[in-house]
C-alpha cells in the first residue's frame, strides 16, 4: 500500500461508516445486536444512504479544494457558502443537528461568524466533518490546526469543539503519514499538552470573548483539558482487555466532540486488522452511531487506503462520484 490511495480510503471509509450507522442511530445496543448480531452491521444497506455527517464533510472538502490559499480570508467565505448550500439543499433531510442549522441560519443573515456560531455547543458536528482537513498534504501542522478550528468555529463556538476538531484532523494526518493506529491516542494526548494555551487569533479572531473569560488562553485551555480527559479515558480503556459490547460504555456516547473522537478511536483500535469489523462495532452502539462509525472509517481508510474496503461498496454508496473526485484530487 502507498499513500496514493489513502485520501480515497479515508473519504469512502467515512461514508461507509456513516451509511452503516445511519439505520442504527437512536436505537439501543440491544435492539441493534438483536438484528445484526454482536458485531453489528457488516453490509451496506440498500440503498446505501448517508447522513448529514458525510454531506457536511463533503462541504468542507469542496471548500478546501476550491481555496486558492489556505488563509482565513480565503477559506471563511468558501466554508460559509458550502455550509449554507447544505442548509438549503432538499437533501438536507437526514436528521441534521440543531447547532449546525441554527448557526447556518445566522450565517445566512450575513452575521460575522464569531457572532453567528452557537457559542456553548461542543456537539460532534464540529469534528464529524473535519477529516478532509487531514488529507490536504500541503498543510503544515499550524495550517491544519487553523483550518480545522475555523471550520468548527463557524457553527460550534465551544473551545472543546475547536480542540477536538483539530485532534480529529491531526489523527487522519498522522495515520496517512504512516503512524501506527495504536500510537495515535498517545500522540493526540501529547498534542493536548503542547497546545493547551495556544489561541490562534489569526484564525479565530475574537471568538474567545465570552462572559467570564479573562484571556484567550483561559478560553482555549478548557477545550484542550476536556479533550485530554477524554483521551485519558480512552487510554485507560485500551489498557483493559476487550470484553465485547458497546464501546460507548467505555468512552462515552459520542454526542459531544471529545467523546466522538475517543469512542471512534476505541472502535477502530478494537479491530486494528479488520476495518469492516471496526465499522460494525462503531455502528452497534447506543450513542451517536453514525458519527462514531464515520470517524472510525475515516481513520482506518487514512491508514491503509481503498484496498481495505469491500470492492463492491464504492459503486453503491451515495455521493460516490463526489467522493471519487475528491479522493483522486488528493491522492
Amino acid at each position: 500500500m502507498t499513500v496514493m490511495s489513502t485520501a480515497s480510503g479515508s473519504l469512502f471509509g467515512l461514508a461507509y461508516g456513516d451509511a452503516l450507522g445511519k439505520p442504527t442511530e437512536f436505537r439501543t445496543y440491544a435492539q441493534i445486536t438483536a438484528e445484526h448480531g454482536p458485531g453489528g452491521p457488516r453490509e451496506l444497506p440498500e440503498p446505501a444512504l448517508v447522513t448529514d455527517d458525510t454531506q457536511m464533510a463533503l462541504a468542507v472538502a469542496w471548500a478546501l479544494r476550491d481555496a486558492a490559499a489556505p488563509t482565513p480570508a480565503v477559506l471563511e467565505p468558501l466554508l460559509r457558502e458550502r455550509f449554507l448550500a447544505w442548509a438549503r439543499s432538499p437533501d438536507n433531510n437526514r436528521a441534521p443537528g440543531m447547532t449546525c442549522l441554527n448557526a447556518c441560519a445566522n450565517l445566512s443573515q450575513g452575521m460575522r461568524w464569531q457572532e453567528a456560531t452557537v457559542a456553548g455547543s461542543k456537539g460532534c458536528g464540529a469534528n464529524m466533518r473535519v477529516t478532509p482537513v487531514g488529507l490536504v498534504a500541503g498543510y503544515d501542522l499550524d495550517t491544519l490546526a487553523g483550518v480545522a478550528q475555523l471550520q468548527a468555529g463557524l457553527t460550534h463556538g465551544h473551545p472543546t469543539g475547536l480542540a477536538a476538531a483539530e485532534l480529529t484532523a491531526l489523527a487522519v494526518r498522522l495515520l496517512r503519514d504512516g503512524l501506527d493506529l495504536a500510537d495515535v491516542p498517545g500522540a493526540l494526548r501529547d498534542r493536548c499538552a503542547g497546545q493547551r494555551t495556544v489561541y490562534r487569533e489569526d484564525w479565530l479572531g475574537d471568538l474567545w470573548q465570552r462572559p467570564g473569560m479573562v484571556t484567550p488562553e483561559e478560553f482555549v485551555a478548557r477545550g484542550w483539558d476536556e479533550c485530554a480527559d477524554a483521551l485519558d479515558v480512552l487510554l485507560a480503556a485500551l489498557a483493559r482487555p476487550d470484553t465485547g459490547g458497546d464501546v460507548c460504555r467505555e468512552t462515552g456516547e459520542g454526542w459531544i466532540a471529545e467523546e466522538a473522537l475517543a469512542t471512534a478511536l476505541l472502535a477502530a483500535l478494537r479491530h486494528p486488522d479488520d476495518p469492516v469489523a471496526a465499522l460494525g462495532r462503531a455502528a452497534a452502539t447506543g450513542g451517536d452511531s453514525d458519527s462514531i462509525a464515520c470517524l472510525a472509517g475515516a481513520f482506518h481508510g487514512a491508514a491503509a487506503g481503498m484496498a481495505i474496503w469491500p470492492a463492491d461498496w464504492a459503486g453503491r454508496i451515495e455521493y460516490a462520484d463526489r467522493l471519487t473526485a475528491l479522493g483522486a484530487a488528493w491522492d
